[in-house]
């Protein structure tokens, strides 16, 4: 049995997904927006917004599961300050409830502590930095949200996730109904997810706009850093077979474990590679056919051949 597919937009989600990526710095030689970005957002916070985020470094990383968690199951607006409202005025217990089935192993307990101390610092990260960067990502995510609904009736669940996703693979589980899809500005060019309760919630990118129609775009830049170097060519050429976990790679590859994750981010954010993903981080890696063509389709566009 197929599981259904969901397509959610809201400035919500990129709110947490900005603050989460500034907070934990995870990813973030990965990302388009790089170490730069963190600098710039050091200049625009003032010191006491600065001194409060920086606190929240030092928390639990599964904090954010239950901060998506109660954006998804948003009772039915869009609107930051809506949001941020409706955390500080429920009470603790409806607030846990909301939730409870989606993350059954929540604690009432770390379900307050988590709205207690991420609500002030959620409203401090939207006044001094996200604020000003909202008008403009809500449009690119809304209309890619479109998109995706169009076809929502038109591929199969596994297919459509996949497209949006550019190479996540998730198969039929026994355990999941939804699949859950958002886009994102911030945290391209990767994909996040967490697994649910019979529910997966996958970020997506969303690229901006080029500024300079003569410049390379982004995603013909990333294919061609990802086949540049040797090593991940022959990686690929190793990936065309069947599917390869991190165990294989590792018993067959001989290389050091922080390398090949560097070379595996390069490649599938370059979308050259497939991940297979299933519940309790069992993921799997194969070729991507696919971005061997946008390759060849992005560089003749380019050059105009």
């Amino acid at each position: 049995m197929s599981y259904e597919v969901k397509i959610d937009a809201s400035p919500i989600y990129e709110l947490l997904g900005s603050f989460m990526v500034y907070v934990t710095k995870k990813w973030v030689r990965d990302l388009d927006v790089g170490t730069a970005w963190i600098e710039q957002v050091d200049n625009k916070l003032s010191s006491e917004a600065k001194q409060a985020i920086d606190t929240a470094k030092d928390l639990p990383f599964h904090d954010y599961d239950v901060l998506y968690a109660w954006a998804f199951t948003r009772p039915g607006f869009d609107e930051i300050a809506d949001f941020l409202a409706y955390l500080e005025s429920s009470d603790d217990r409806s607030l846990h409830e909301r939730i409870f089935h989606h993350l059954p192993f929540l604690t009432p307990e770390e379900s307050i502590r988590i709205r207690r101390i991420y609500v002030p610092l959620l409203r401090a990260w939207d006044k001094e930095y996200f604020r000003q960067q909202e008008g403009d990502l809500r449009a690119i995510a809304f209309e890619d949200a479109e998109e995706k609904k169009m076809l929502l009736g038109k591929m199969d669940p596994d297919a459509l996730v996949e497209y949006a996703t550019a190479g996540l693979v998730v198969p039929p589980l026994q355990d999941l109904d939804t699949v859950v899809l958002f886009p994102s500005v911030h945290n391209r060019p990767i994909n996040t997810y967490c697994f649910y309760s019979r529910m997966l919630l996958i970020q997506y990118p969303v690229d901006i706009p080029e500024e300079d129609e003569d410049a390379p775009p982004t995603i013909l830049l990333r294919l061609t850093q990802a086949v540049a170097d040797p090593q991940r060519l022959r990686l690929l050429r190793y990936f065309a077979g069947e599917p390869r976990s991190l165990s294989d790679m590792r018993r067959d590859l001989k290389q050091a474990d922080e390398e090949l994750m560097s070379d595996l981010m390069i490649l599938r954010v370059a979308g050259l590679l497939r991940i297979h993903i299933g519940r309790y981080g069992k993921e799997k890696f194969s070729i991507r056919p696919e971005g061997t063509s946008d390759l060849q389709m992005f560089l003749e566009s380019y050059v105009r051949i």
